[in-house]
């Protein structure tokens, strides 16, 4: 089968926070939502179900579990049973149960920054104290980790580690020896790790994402992954995720912690989700291809013709970090200067927190011609600096 990525749709009056958040004469390149419709798949799944005209509650036992189960297997090499699988109506409020499961007010919660702002939230909405591992930036702008300063952020009071893997907002795929000396470091330290994988399944040039979680049986027992199809196959409005937690005594915490309040994916959510993962998957190896395309054309773009900012090829997910300090833009502050002067709307770097001023972030995942028109406008307001 074949799919047209690069067809524009108008989502101006759709209701799109995306295309709406600011004027009408701007370019959103920011929040992370696909310009390119969902799998045919999954609009088919959705129009039978809506046909049907009833939306009742979901059934407590459904499919869903037993297909992500398979799907870790299939895709990750990771076996799960299916009881291991707890569904959610998303990823966000998925990290805040996690860290109330596993830890207590006053707390210690450590993130990897630069972050993206709901992992930086996580600790305040739960009374931990968010500590901080600052990802070391080489010289060609690629972020590693350094397992040394890891171990260092970590004190007596830490008792969970939330990763993001593979990394959001600077596109890293961590390689197995990055996630092995975390995950022993924690391992030694008797931390909790809670995963946040939502982008697994959109891994560039044909690498691998290996879950954390299935690196040994020792950190199976002391991991919570998040995973959801939002991502991968465009459907964020949709709200269904999952958390796959293999450690019995560890998910009737996480599921107790639930308090009535993160309830379970609505139908459509479950729908959309059930077909993705059933039948989406050819339409994944398009859109990977589709986006490494992008990001190669972006990268090109950015050393060519953006004069002082600078990117490290993302390795994984549709979101590039440009680092833009040695631009020389009026008052270092480029999501602003982009903004008023391109009409271009990005992510400001600074609310991704340390490590995250003079940078902006650009979601790539769109049809080609939309990204070339951005990367045209924001060469034109670097020409025209004052």
């Amino acid at each position: 089968m074949t799919f047209d990525f690069d067809r524009i749709v108008d989502r101006r009056d759709t209701d799109s926070n995306k295309w709406q958040k600011y004027g009408p004469d701007v370019l959103p390149l920011w929040v992370a939502d696909m310009d390119i419709p969902s799998p045919p798949a999954v609009v088919e799944a959705l129009r039978a179900r809506v046909a049907h005209e009833m939306f009742g509650y979901l059934a407590e036992r459904n499919p869903l579990p037993e297909v992500i189960a398979e799907r870790m297997r299939k895709r990750y090499g990771w076996s799960v049973s299916p009881e291991a699988v707890t569904l959610l109506p998303g990823v966000i409020p998925g990290l805040t149960v996690a860290a109330r499961a596993v830890a207590r007010p006053g707390d210690g919660l450590l993130i990897q920054t630069p972050a993206y702002p709901p992992i930086q939230r996580v600790a305040g909405n739960t009374g931990l104290v968010r500590q901080e591992h600052e990802l070391a930036r080489q010289p060609d702008g690629r972020y590693v980790v350094d397992l040394d300063r890891f171990a260092r952020a970590i004190d007596g009071r830490t008792r969970v580690f939330l990763l993001c893997s593979p990394h959001n907002p600077v596109g890293r795929l961590f390689t197995p020896a990055e996630l092995a000396g975390m995950a022993e470091t924690c391992l030694r330290r008797d931390l909790v790790i809670v995963a946040d994988e939502i982008h697994s399944d959109l891994v560039l040039d044909g690498a691998r994402h290996v879950p954390i979680a299935s690196l040994a049986p020792e950190v199976e027992q002391r991991t919570i992954t998040l995973v959801a199809p939002s991502k991968t196959f465009n459907l964020p409005g949709l709200k269904c995720a999952a958390a796959v937690i293999p450690n019995a005594a560890l998910r009737e915490r996480f599921v107790a912690a639930r308090a009535d309040l993160v309830q379970v994916p609505n139908v459509l959510g479950y729908t959309a989700a059930l077909a993705a993962y059933r039948d989406g998957d050819p339409w994944l190896e398009g859109l990977l291809r589709h986006l490494e395309g992008n990001r190669d054309a972006l990268v090109r773009g950015v050393r060519e013709r953006l004069t002082g900012v600078a990117i490290s090829p993302p390795e994984a997910t549709y979101l590039a970090w440009l680092d833009c300090r040695a631009a020389a833009i009026p008052g270092g502050d480029p999501f602003t200067f982009f903004l008023e002067r391109a009409r271009v709307a990005l992510n400001d770097g600074q609310t991704f927190g340390r490590g995250g001023a003079g940078f902006v972030r650009l979601n790539f995942a769109c049809p080609r011609p939309m990204l070339m028109e951005g990367l045209a406008r924001l060469e034109r307001a670097l020409s025209m600096r004052d």
